[in-house]
């Protein structure tokens, strides 16, 4: 008797192993892909996205955008959605990610109990889906099928979207989103105070972009505040040089170059709904406070 209990516990072990491994695994998830940035003047959102930052379109990583496409690279796109009036003040509309398995990402996701969308297809170009997450923001996931050649804009000042950022309010909801169902790591914390966060970046599991929680805001936050917030963030080898090619490209005065607190140098400006538009240089030059970088910076 006593050997069939162990010989039935043994069974119900292996089960339990054979459970587990049929989990589907998540597949990759490797960067930013695109981010769509609502602009309530068309006239002025092309005049800064195209002539200040230079970015420039046509690219095979605009096919099936839908929207005003900007290419970055050749994988990242800036989409900007013309003559929105957001309500909610955020204008960051929506981020999302790069995967090499669509497919395999919706059903992870679906399978953890994640709400997501159908995913759309755009035949010989790209296959994508959206969800929400628990703040409200909308993410997506965009697998490009095949690979796209991009011509750098001689005017281009960045070539390369290394972060996003937006409000979190429930950092412990947020945290079991990114981190806990989809992977992302911790890359560096920190704050205006160095026993407060204000900051957490969070990087995706199989690359260097991150996402940047922002914190401590309060929920009545103005227009104005909000943009602030809610963010990109494009690199850059020096700030010096970027702030240079701004002007070049008629930015007018505004903010100065500064050191931020994770011992990187930054530059900040804004486009015509003030939403942020940050230049960061990909390599710390000095220790940051509050924490330690704890994952590789990011490169062009």
């Amino acid at each position: 008797m006593k050997r069939l209990s162990s010989l039935f516990l043994l069974l119900l072990s292996c089960y339990a192993c054979v459970a587990q491994d049929d989990k589907p695994a998540r597949p990759p998830i490797t960067g930013i892909g695109s981010v769509t940035i609502d602009v309530d003047d068309p006239s002025r959102g092309a005049v800064f996205y195209m002539n200040l930052l230079g970015f420039g379109g046509g690219s095979a990583v605009c096919k099936g955008s839908g929207k005003n496409c900007l290419a970055v690279n050749g994988h990242q796109r800036i989409d900007l959605h013309m003559g929105s009036h957001p309500t909610d003040g955020n204008f960051l509309e929506e981020v999302t990610f790069l995967t090499s398995n669509i497919e395999g990402l919706h059903s992870y996701l679906a399978g953890k109990g994640v709400a997501v969308s159908e995913i759309m297809d755009v035949p010989k170009f790209n296959r994508c889906f959206s969800l929400t997450d628990p703040e409200g923001h909308r993410i997506g996931f965009i697998q490009y099928l095949t690979a796209h050649n991009h011509t750098h804009e001689p005017t281009q000042i960045s070539s390369h979207i290394i972060h996003a950022g937006f409000v979190v309010h429930n950092r412990a909801a947020t945290d079991h989103f990114y981190k806990d169902i989809l992977g992302f790591r911790p890359y560096w914390h920190g704050g205006m105070k160095d026993d407060r966060d204000d900051w957490v970046a969070m990087q995706v599991p199989d690359g260097t972009d991150w996402v940047e929680y922002m914190l401590n805001i309060p929920l009545d936050a103005d227009k104005r505040e909000l943009g602030v917030m809610n963010h990109i963030a494009l690199g850059v080898h020096d700030i010096y040089a970027a702030q240079g090619g701004l002007n070049r490209n008629g930015w007018g005065p505004g903010e100065q170059p500064k050191l931020g607190r994770d011992g990187k140098w930054q530059l900040n400006i804004y486009d015509p709904d003030l939403t942020r538009i940050e230049f960061m240089e990909f390599t710390p030059v000095q220790k940051p406070c509050c924490s330690e970088y704890t994952g590789p910076h990011p490169k062009p």
